[in-house]
């Protein structure tokens, strides 16, 4: 955690999602900053509509399966919704289990002022949190979609506010999520601790993407702020069908 922290005004952080050993292990042996077992492993991995669907029992699954493939980067895996929100002491026996259980070195939580009180506990016991503002997806309903947040002065108040709250609360590292780059800048230049950027410009401390939007593994939308560097759906998909035709040109 300290070592992420010293990045900040150095050189840029890099973290990527995983929800799997393999790809734990490329993302460790690439040098890959800090991976993220992110509740879009919902979308991404499990075929749902949103993350509201993923539960505890997921986040342990695939953290522990992510840990296995680690040797030097900082494992992150977010608290599904649901989780956290109820009590301190069920965010606390929750983030307990994500750590022991699933292998995590740290935890990441959505949410701004109501959940200041649950971040200084853990943050107390001894659990690095990973702040997020902005778009959080585990509101999406109230948000009324993934939209970008902060656009009006009173939204972006609330959000800078958020983010210092959350660094005060003792959050090692706060994800800026769909906000505008100005607002992403002041709180970035405003905060110690790092900001890590997704669709927010590129002047925050890092950037984090979802891993199959980056190497373009999924049939669905990929978000206008990605640049995928391949094309891994489309490339398997004709790999499968080489298979299939070598395969049914075979003499019995």
């Amino acid at each position: 955690m300290l070592e992420i922290q010293a990045l900040k005004g150095q050189e840029k952080i890099t973290m990527l999602t995983a929800y799997d050993y393999p790809t734990a292990m490329v993302l460790d042996q690439a040098g890959i900053d800090i991976i993220l077992v992110g509740d879009s492993l919902g979308n991404v991995i499990l075929g749902q509509p949103h993350t509201l669907g993923v539960t505890l029992e997921h986040m342990i699954h695939h953290t522990k399966a992510v840990s296995q493939g680690v040797k030097k980067s900082f494992v992150v895996a977010d608290m599904p919704f649901g989780t956290y929100q109820a009590s301190t002491e069920q965010a606390v026996q929750n983030a307990t289990d994500l750590i022991a259980k699933g292998g995590a070195h740290a935890v990441k939580l959505e949410g701004g002022k109501p959940i200041l009180s649950t971040v200084e506990r853990l943050v107390s016991i001894g659990i690095p949190v990973m702040g997020h503002v902005g778009l959080t997806p585990q509101s999406v309903h109230q948000l009324g979609g993934y939209k970008t947040q902060g656009k009006s002065e009173k939204k972006a108040k609330q959000i800078f506010e958020d983010a210092c709250a959350l660094e005060k609360a003792g959050a090692f590292a706060i994800v800026l999520e769909c906000i505008p780059e100005e607002l992403a800048q002041k709180i970035t230049d405003t905060l110690h601790i790092p900001t890590i950027g997704i669709g927010s410009g590129a002047k925050t401390d890092g950037q984090v993407l979802v891993f199959h939007d980056l190497v373009g593994f999924t049939p669905s939308h990929i978000p206008s702020f990605v640049h995928p560097v391949a094309h891994i759906f489309e490339d398997l998909t004709n790999h499968v069908k080489t298979f299939i035709a070598r395969t049914k040109e075979m003499s019995s």
